[in-house]
């Protein structure tokens, strides 16, 4: 049984930065201190004589909840009510009202898909605390009012800012989908331009070599065997990119072409000439500091340009010039084969070309001249990384 390919859109579990961790983990301890010393704070303030018999060791569960609180959210809250709970059966007095001692709590769980049962813990907690203080209702009843009032009002503002932040939470994964969804997508239109500039100079080059070949076989047979073995030549470097590219896509999303080298440059016009078309390349500048994106631009057109001008324009000759500059790279490929002043049909091939430049922020122009055709593309280089 065999690995299955892995797809362009397969991404790794997300997992978030050691120092977003490190300060989730900071949070969680200082939320855990203030609500241990809060809670303590206030039991000292409102009276309570005798805090290591109730108000401090619920302080001490509820803190010491808190750091476990985003991996079990649910269970952090049901724990913390139980205690508030078993608390105030005991004959303890409450030092701040039912819902504020476990707020991190019904936060943290509002963030979680079990809002719905949050909310429902909360409004029982609520009808809890209602029945609780109704000995204020007779001879304080704007007292109990309030009391019940801020803990409903306490307890919706903590399950909506929990619904918020979980919204916040899903719209930027959302965001993060659409981005990973667009870099896709690019990348299968990059890959499938590398492929067809491979597979067209490729057919374009063979085809001419076996053309030669069906031409001389018997005439010639070793001229024929020449252009065959030619043909084979071209047709293994082929396989050799076209594998370069898939091993590529495996890894990495790096680069998928080669880069512009004088032996890359050479072997497409070598190749050309090998075909029948008599070609010339004339560079200057630095062709050193081309960084790795504008130099694969400029290969793509060379050689879907000389591709173009073998299988369609009747060339005998063609010359390209590049021009290597600081800011921008001049490339012009010009052929003598059929020119005039006809309306010029965009291919694949062509249009390929026009999107990659145009990625780069360049323009490409291409049209019949009185000499022949002439494919002609500005490429800028400033702000480009090799």
């Amino acid at each position: 049984m065999t690995d299955s390919p892995p797809r362009l859109t397969d991404s790794p579990p997300r997992r978030e930065p050691a120092p977003v961790r490190h300060f989730a983990r900071v949070t969680d301890v200082a939320l855990a201190g203030v609500t241990t010393v809060m809670f303590v704070a206030v039991a000292l303030a409102t009276g309570v004589h005798s805090p290591w018999h109730g108000p401090i060791p619920l302080a001490l569960l509820l803190g010491a909840l808190l750091l476990v609180r985003r991996r079990w959210p649910m269970t952090v809250l049901l724990l913390s009510i139980g205690g508030i709970f078993v608390y105030h059966l005991g004959g303890g007095e409450s030092p701040a009202g039912w819902i504020w001692p476990a707020a991190v709590a019904y936060y943290t769980a509002a963030t979680t898909p079990r809002v719905r049962w949050v909310a429902a813990i909360g409004l029982a907690q609520l009808i809890y605390s209602a029945i609780d203080f109704r000995w204020a209702l007779d001879s304080n009843p704007t007292r109990y009012a309030f009391h019940l009032v801020g803990e409903g009002l306490l307890l919706v503002l903590l399950i909506a800012a929990g619904l918020a932040y979980a919204a916040a939470l899903r719209w930027g994964e959302r965001l993060r989908e659409t981005d990973s969804r667009a870099r896709a997508a690019e990348e299968r239109l990059r890959v499938s331009h590398e492929v067809h500039d491979i597979v067209a100079h490729t057919l374009a080059l063979v085809g001419v070599q076996l053309n030669v070949a069906a031409d001389t076989l018997h005439e010639d047979p070793e001229a024929a065997a020449a252009a065959l073995s030619l043909a084979k030549e071209v047709r293994n470097r082929a396989m050799a990119d076209l594998r370069s590219l898939i091993a590529v896509l495996r890894d990495s999303p790096g680069d998928t072409a080669p880069h512009l080298d004088p032996a890359s440059l050479g072997r497409l016009v070598a190749d050309a000439r090998d075909a029948g078309l008599d070609v010339t390349l004339d560079e200057h500048g630095d062709r050193a500091a081309v960084p790795a994106l504008p130099a694969i631009a400029v290969y793509r057109v060379v050689q879907e340009s000389l591709a173009n001008t073998i299988k369609h324009a009747g060339a005998s000759k063609a010359e390209v010039t590049i021009g290597y500059g600081p800011r921008s790279i001049t490339v012009e490929v010009t052929d003598n084969g059929r020119g005039g002043t006809g309306d010029v049909i965009e291919g694949h091939g062509m249009t390929g070309m026009r999107e990659r430049v145009s990625a780069l922020g360049g323009a490409l122009t291409a049209g019949p001249t009185p000499a022949g055709f002439a494919v002609r593309a500005d490429i800028p280089v400033a702000g480009s990384t090799a």
